[in-house]
């Protein structure tokens, strides 16, 4: 069993650098300003032989109101989740009542804690720690989390009642399905994945921009083991002020391609917009497996939806590989039937493809619709093999094949994803050309070839000079 380690405190404690720290990432959003994380953000880190999983948690002053109380019911299932608990503090501002609170509420619920005095660099340590005995918790661990200070005899000393894990449980891989629900700013995506997860584990609340950063959910379906991925909505970029915001986008592009499948969450409400189709091209681009959902139908009238209708069809032609469901993240409608595209997209996606049925298929593709001829010599494709997975990609060798158009490319694509019954993603063609070996090599003649050569000259003269 892996330990869980929570990180808790107030606001702008240095809780998410100091998972940074242990991780070994940049996983977290880091910035100086309070309120930054809002849901509980899950990380594998290793300290020598041992592994374990921190939890980043939102601040808790034990005055949250509207959505501050919402993070604070996810800081305190991190409490409930952890094997130990890291309290963490901040030696410049020294003990303040909210630490206090904290500490009453970990001795209450019988967790195990470290009482960690973060910040210590560049002051006096002895002097900062002075405070901080008046808790009556029995060690004291100061250290700097921005420069890895005292970080690792931290943990050592939390892990040190933990059994060293076994030879299965390191042999243990991670081949869960990554799903990432991506969208614009309030159209339900933590909804949605609070819906699918059957839990509440995800701060929702009725304002755009409530996550800010991409949250991986690890979980269970079927005998099927996903991860979600819970991303910040992107709106429009003369919408974006904040510099948090800026982040956000980076850390949902990385999430799309992190993911093996990308589920495009759209507001039944408001169609189709721009934002929606930049989107798609970002997952297009990344080559991940999609599927499009378009939530809030209940609430459509039945001419509504006609028209929304017909416009996916209209503009969503060009992804016509991909499952559309009409859904109600709120109410549960349609969410159930998303595994079965997603896991279809998956199986498409990372399917082992043979060389021999893929040449099968170039021969019936040519066969049925020839290349076309260029200076009055046919393009000839002669054998395709598989180059590549997620998204599939199939390399095809023959003569002149940089100068395919791309409606014949677009046409191979087609009766690739037909014929291997690939659904849900995207499949790549790459064209290589084999080399002349006579290209750079001039003829040489023989002496019987040269006096040939020189008869010839002299009878072309010859019958110049006539004319």
């Amino acid at each position: 069993m892996i330990p869980v380690i929570a990180l808790v405190g107030r606001p702008n404690v240095g809780k998410s650098t100091l998972f940074n720290q242990l991780t070994r990432s940049r996983d977290a959003l880091v910035a100086n300003l309070p309120g930054l994380t809002r849901d509980r953000k899950y990380g594998k880190g290793r300290i020598g032989e041992r592994p374990f999983i921190a939890i980043d948690t939102g601040g808790i002053s034990g005055e949250e109101d509207g959505i501050d109380s919402h993070m604070a019911q996810q800081s305190q299932a991190a409490i409930d989740e952890a094997d130990v608990v890291f309290l963490l503090v901040d030696a410049r501002a020294g003990l303040t009542p909210a630490d206090e609170m904290l500490v009453r509420r970990l001795r209450v619920a019988s967790k195990p804690f470290l009482l960690v005095v973060n910040k210590v660099d560049g002051i006096n340590e002895d002097i900062a720690l002075v405070d901080f005995y008046g808790l009556g918790v029995e060690n004291l661990y100061a250290i700097a989390a921005s420069h890895g200070r005292g970080v690792k005899a931290l943990v050592e000393e939390a892990l040190t009642s933990f059994p060293l894990p076994t030879a299965e449980a390191e042999q243990a891989r991670d081949s869960s399905v990554r799903v990432a629900v991506i969208g614009r700013p309030n159209v339900g995506k933590s909804t949605l994945i609070n819906r699918m997860l059957g839990e509440e584990r995800l701060v929702v609340f009725d304002h755009p921009g409530t996550t800010r950063d991409s949250i991986y959910i690890e979980f269970e379906r079927d005998g099927i083991a996903y991860t979600l991925i819970d991303t910040a909505g992107i709106r429009r970029r003369k919408n974006v002020s904040q510099t948090v915001e800026k982040f956000s986008i980076v850390k949902t592009l990385k999430a799309i391609d992190d993911a093996h499948v990308v589920v495009l969450l759209m507001d039944a409400h408001e169609g189709v917009v721009d934002q929606d189709l930049h989107l798609l091209g970002q997952t297009i681009e990344a080559g991940r497996g999609l599927v499009v959902a378009l939530n809030k139908w209940d609430g459509l009238e039945s001419h509504d939806k006609n028209r929304i209708r017909s416009e996916l069809e209209r503009r969503l032609q060009f992804i016509d590989y991909a499952d559309i469901h009409f859904i109600s993240a709120l109410h549960g409608t349609g969410v159930g039937h998303l595994y079965k595209s997603v896991n279809a997209a998956h199986e498409s996606a990372t399917r082992k493809l043979s060389t021999n049925h893929l040449t099968r298929v170039l021969e019936g593709a040519v066969l049925d619709h020839p290349p076309p001829m260029l200076n009055g010599r046919r393009i000839k494709l002669r054998y395709a093999h598989a180059g590549g997975q997620n998204p599939p990609l199939i390399v095809i060798h023959g003569s002149q094949t940089g100068k395919i158009p791309d409606s014949y490319q677009r046409y191979l694509e087609k009766v690739f994803r037909r014929e291997c019954k690939l659904s849900g993603t995207p499949v790549r063609i790459e064209f290589r050309t084999g080399d002349n070996p006579y290209a750079d090599k001039r003829n040489k003649l023989t002496g019987r070839q040269i006096q040939r050569k020189r008869q010839l000259m002299q009878h072309v003269k010859k019958n110049k000079r006539k004319k």
